[in-house]
């Protein structure tokens, strides 16, 4: 084809994207030659699911919009949940105070000064009854973004719905459980690699038999893209995470089609609106052809990739705020049609505080403006066939094989993650979005462009600190009235943890009889140690 020709000089020498590709001019057929379209396209709901994971996608029924909240008590959050479901969100989304996600009770030490603040405390089944007061389980679908805890998340939950008379058959939702990129990128861990992998797959092995419409996993990019990953870092390291998790199933005994299609995926949206689009569906390629290849499941579901999304909070400024409403919307305007299943939008006033209620309703809004107003809904994969798309497409799938190569040169993910190899590919990139922004060649609104004299006064959310004391004297009332059975229930966790049976079964026993998180997380952690980050820059 011929050249597009010299013409006027560009801004700069060269144009790329947060992957190291490099942008060209001009994009043609030519850069999409090798494209066969029902070997690497194909039909929404078919191999290899390029255009998505369901046949009539948003024509059918729009994503889900699953709002992420949880602050300071649990009486506050059932309020703001309750809120929500009546403005029109269609799932619940919890968002745990860094105590519960780490292992410990509102009273400990470690908790001082973090209880509500930055989710909502959630102690014991006491704590999860008022949470989900009022709100029927079998009505509603709820992700639980929790990894270290998961197990015991998990069980809370189950046991709420046993008291509403709900059978865990009936239950839809997920939980995050997803451990590995806590070593990668979150830092929100507990125990050892090895014996938290053991937890994942107990509740993979359980939810097989007892809830079968639950995602046992939420495989998260968005983390690991908050930790200054590009793209294709998120794409890579989720996938083989993802993959890893499916083979540890398989080595308990678990056949693939009785767990894998249950796994979920989780991405960030970020500010290059291609490179998003692209990203996603380029995940949902690779994910098909990766099972294939390796497992041949019966079920086709096996090799469908579906997906929670999240506008990317880490591009959130202080300055200017309102501007983030109008990140939002693109970013959750790529996810749309990148093709994913649910999505939460972050609020403009995040940078300085959990949302307010006004704040939040923005974020509601825009996905519903997108859902009702725009067309998006009426047609499926609307970017199929355009050359850059296409073309970034394979260049994201061709990054993902370049680092499998060399994460199975290393031994797999886990050999990789303790030899800190993702760790520091991610450090590198986030180094290397900084001094683009210091000096100037990334530009962002507000920060080192178009900037304004002057703070622009917005609302903030404010967590009372006596809070923290009211949390305390609940849980101090509830150790003082549960019956004694909750300490033959920590025996049974802890024998279960020494012999190596399945840990839902005493966890949950334990959650009935109101032991707390942080009683059956120190049970854990007597039998499995702690893990102790060594430190990778």
């Amino acid at each position: 084809m011929a050249s597009a020709g010299q013409g006027p000089s560009e801004r700069k020498p060269a144009f790329t994207n947060s992957s190291g590709f490099e942008i060209k001019r001009l994009y043609s057929g030519d850069d999409v030659a090798s494209l066969d379209y029902l070997r690497d396209l194909g039909f929404p709901g078919e191999f290899p699911y390029t255009r998505g994971p369901q046949a009539t996608m948003y024509r059918g029924r729009p994503w889900t919009i699953r709002m992420f909240s949880g602050f300071g008590s649990a009486a506050d959050t059932n309020r703001r949940y309750r809120y929500l479901l009546d403005q029109g969100q269609t799932g619940l989304s919890v968002a745990f105070h860094l105590p519960t996600l780490l292992g410990y009770d509102s009273d400990h030490p470690r908790a001082r000064g973090e209880v509500g603040k930055c989710g909502v405390a959630i102690d014991s089944l006491a704590d999860m009854e008022t949470l989900l007061d009022g709100i029927r389980l079998d009505e509603v679908s709820t992700s639980m973004t929790i990894n270290a805890t998961a197990i015991v998340a998990l069980c809370l939950y189950v046991a709420v719905a046993e008291k509403q008379g709900i059978p865990a058959h009936k239950l839809r939702g997920t939980i995050q459980n997803d451990i590995l990129k806590e070593y990668i990128a979150q830092k929100e861990w507990a125990f050892p690699v090895r014996p938290s992998l053991r937890l994942v797959v107990d509740t993979f092995e359980w939810c097989a038999s007892n809830m079968p419409e639950w995602n046992t996993i939420s495989v998260s990019g968005y983390h690991i893209r908050e930790a200054g990953a590009t793209a294709a870092q998120e794409l890579a390291f989720t996938l083989i995470d993802g993959l890893t998790y499916v083979q540890e199933g398989v080595n308990r005994g678990l056949k693939v089609d009785e767990f894998v299609p249950r796994l979920s995926f989780f991405w960030d949206l970020h500010n290059d609106f291609f490179e998003e689009i692209a990203k996603m569906r380029a995940a949902r390629r690779i994910w098909a052809r990766e099972m294939k290849r390796r497992y041949d499941p019966r079920d086709p579901r096996s090799c469908t990739l579906r997906a929670h999304m999240q506008t990317a909070g880490v591009t959130l400024t202080a300055q200017q705020p309102l501007n983030n409403v109008v990140r939002v919307a693109l970013q959750a305007l790529a996810g749309v049609i990148g093709g994913g299943q649910s999505m939460h939008t972050n609020s403009y006033d995040e940078t300085y505080a959990l949302p307010t209620e006004q704040a939040v309703t923005v974020a509601l809004r825009t996905q519903q403006i997108l859902q009702s107003e725009t067309g998006l809904t009426d047609t499926i994969d609307p970017f199929a066939g355009s050359y850059y798309v296409e073309a970034l497409t394979n260049q994201m799938e061709e990054a993902f094989s370049r680092y499998l190569e060399r994460i199975d040169a290393m031994g797999g993910m886990v050999k990789a993650i303790e030899a800190g190899f993702p760790q520091m590919e991610i450090a590198d990139a986030a180094m290397r979005y900084q001094a683009a922004i210091d000096n100037r060649e990334q530009l962002i609104v507000g920060v080192n462009a178009y900037q304004a004299e002057g703070a622009d006064a917005i609302p903030i959310l404010e967590i009372d600190d006596s809070l923290e004391a009211e949390q305390v004297a609940r849980l101090e009332q509830l150790r003082a009235r549960r019956a004694p059975g909750w300490r033959h229930a920590l025996e049974a966790v802890r024998k279960a943890a020494f012999g190596g049976a399945n840990l839902v079964p005493p966890i949950l026993e334990a959650v009935h009889a109101y032991a707390t998180v942080g009683e059956i997380m120190d049970t854990l952690r007597d039998v499995f140690g702690e893990y102790h980050d060594p430190g990778y820059y």
